[in-house]
Formats: structure tokens, sequence, C-alpha cells
């Protein structure tokens, strides 16, 4: 059974919250190459990454339409409970031009056997990961 999403054009956007909207926005754009389409108040900013939608936004409280929900970012950068993980066709390349921009790794490439990936964060602590299967 087809179990498409029920409409058309839909697009994911992955939302981070973040405590430098300066900090955060300069590291998606700078390192990462993302391009920033809108910026609202200094309390968000989307961007487009090879595709995908990426918002950053400052921490917030409950709202009508989540009333018992607070948004604030990752307290503990060793506690993931998200990641974002970016293929790459060489994950050497990728690891020297990221870290030459100023992505901090928390190791060199490492090869699995299947897979060769690295880990790094944002300023915040998001994790992210780059990875090439072999």
């Amino acid at each position: 059974m087809d179990k498409d999403f029920p409409t058309d054009g839909v697009e994911m956007t992955h939302l981070l919250v973040v405590s430098d909207m300066e900090k955060s926005r300069s590291f998606y754009q700078d390192v990462l190459g993302a391009k920033v389409l809108r910026e609202y108040g200094g309390t968000s900013c989307v961007l487009n990454f090879q595709g995908s939608w990426i918002l950053l936004v400052t921490s917030g409280g409950p709202t009508k339409d989540k009333p018992t929900v607070t948004f604030t970012p990752p307290s503990n950068p060793d506690t993931v409970s998200h990641e974002m993980t970016i293929r790459v066709p060489d994950c050497e390349a990728a690891y020297e031009i990221l870290k030459s921009r100023g992505a901090e790794f928390l190791t060199p490439p490492v090869n699995l056997g299947g897979e060769i990936r690295c880990f790094f964060r944002d300023p915040d602590g998001h994790l992210l990961e780059i990875s090439r299967l072999v």
C-alpha cells in the first residue's frame, strides 16, 4: 500500500533552537554554505542547504498552538536526540574543507568498514555528521 503524505508539494524543514542567532546563522552560511532565504527580527532565520530547509529560532515559551512546549537549545552537547547527516562523495575532502572554514570535529573521518564518517557540532552543540558509504 502506498503511504505518501496526504498532499503534494511537501518539503521537510529542520528546526534548530539556537542561543545566538548571529553566530548560528554565520556557522550555517559560512561553514556549511547554506543560503539565507529570510530573517525575522533576530529571532528566526530560514536557510536552504542542498535542497533542504533549516529554520534557526531562538528560545521561546508555549504558544496557542503548542501550549505545553518550550523551545531551548541543547543543554548538554553530549546528550543527543537529533542529528543531521550529510552524505558526501568524499568524506576526507569534505572534512578538510569544513575544518578550514571553522568546523570543529570530534575526530577525523573514521572508516567503519561500510561507511566513513565524522561528527562536528554547530555553535549550540547540535550534532552534524558527514558520511560516505563505501
